[in-house]
């Protein structure tokens, strides 16, 4: 077995790490050098026997994610660009307290992770996907963003959401294992209630979590209340129309005691209309779901603007009035590109620009 093609060991459940660390009980003591002593290496783990640590050393990877960038904003939202094994970049970002961010308290922390490195899914309003898909992230390299903002930030995180780079339910598999580790008091002990995953809108996949046992929140990337809409902005609309996604929605919501959220990205002049706000409230309706008004943040070389703020709260005032549960983001991070792939695209194309003024 090649390096490349061993398991990071921190892509393991726990009854996988008791299975390879026989007497059992030897399982849960690298748990907690994993997740609550925060080891580095196999050969921090001293009180594993030396053969043992020998032996995971040749069968499992222990990899880390590298910071290359971290970028702090003035409303303490921060931005860390991280370089995997590979070289391929992926973003997080570590969100201040925000009584609109899915009731959070006042000192809670919470970290949106990235799952893919890019996105195959073309929103034409987000970054993630200009420089095209390469690759799905796996379970460690997940986890692994929460292990490194913590260190590097000092501060604990208790907000998980999945919203980062990438599609999470095109990686469900890797998404629920690392989900499994993030939640579990073996793992980093988040509580399921704070873990929110996030979709453009892959149906079958909406149903399959649905019959996942987490209580985990689901946020459907909704960003246009009709069909035109969102063919417009989001081509997955186009293999699953808004009908088939509220059926889905409403399955998944008769299988968990969570609200649904639907996030709504304000973008002038394509889904900022009245009509739009008047249908928006329908479906939240249709499906009990909060909705979380989002006003685009502007990605260079992409055409689309935010609403005016008398916009916006009009837009937040229709849904009020149909009696939606609604929150208009005073979204952090503006001064910093937090939107989902900007720092990696900015990093990557002035790396780009280097190597061509050398060439």
């Amino acid at each position: 077995m090649t390096k490349a093609q061993k398991i990071d060991i921190k892509s393991l459940q726990i009854d996988e790490l008791r299975a390879i660390a026989q007497p059992a009980y030897r399982g849960g003591q690298i748990a907690d050098w994993l997740y609550k002593k925060r080891a580095s290496a196999f050969e921090e783990m001293t009180d594993l026997p030396a053969n043992l640590r020998a032996d995971l050393a040749e069968k499992f990877s222990f990899g880390k994610i590298d910071i290359v960038r971290v970028l702090g904003s003035r409303d303490t939202t921060r931005k860390f660009l991280f370089r995997l094994n590979d070289g391929n970049l992926i973003e997080s970002v570590l969100i201040p307290a925000s009584p609109a961010l899915y009731g959070s308290r006042s000192d809670r922390r919470t970290i949106c992770v990235s799952t893919q490195v890019g996105c195959a899914y073309g929103c034409k309003f987000c970054a993630s996907g200009l420089e095209g898909f390469s690759r799905n992230l796996a379970p460690n390299e997940i986890v692994d963003q929460l292990i490194a903002v913590e260190r590097e930030s000092g501060e604990k995180i208790d907000n998980v959401v999945f919203m980062g780079m990438g599609e999470p339910l095109a990686n469900i598999d890797n998404v629920t294992r690392a989900i499994r580790i993030i939640n579990a008091p073996w793992g980093l002990g988040i509580g399921a209630r704070r873990i929110t995953v996030s979709t453009s809108g892959l149906v079958p996949q909406i149903r399959q979590l649905a019959d996942e046992p987490l209580q985990i929140r689901l946020a459907i990337s909704l960003h246009g209340a009709t069909d035109d809409v969102r063919d417009r902005i989001m081509p997955i609309n186009k293999r699953y129309k808004i009908d088939m996604l509220m059926s889905a929605c409403e399955y998944y919501a008769s299988r968990k005691k969570q609200w649904l959220t639907f996030e709504y990205i304000l973008i002038a002049g394509v889904n900022d209309s009245d009509e739009q706000a008047h249908l928006l409230a329908k479906h939240a309706r249709r499906v009990s779901a909060k909705v979380n008004l989002i006003p685009y943040n502007t990605v260079a070389g992409l055409p689309w603007s935010r609403p005016t703020q008398d916009r916006q709260e009009q837009f937040l005032s229709i849904l009020h009035g149909h009696d939606v549960a609604a929150t208009l983001r005073r979204e952090k991070g503006h001064d910093i590109d937090a939107a989902c792939g900007q720092l990696r695209l900015q990093t990557q194309r002035e790396l780009q620009a280097k190597t061509f003024a050398r060439a």
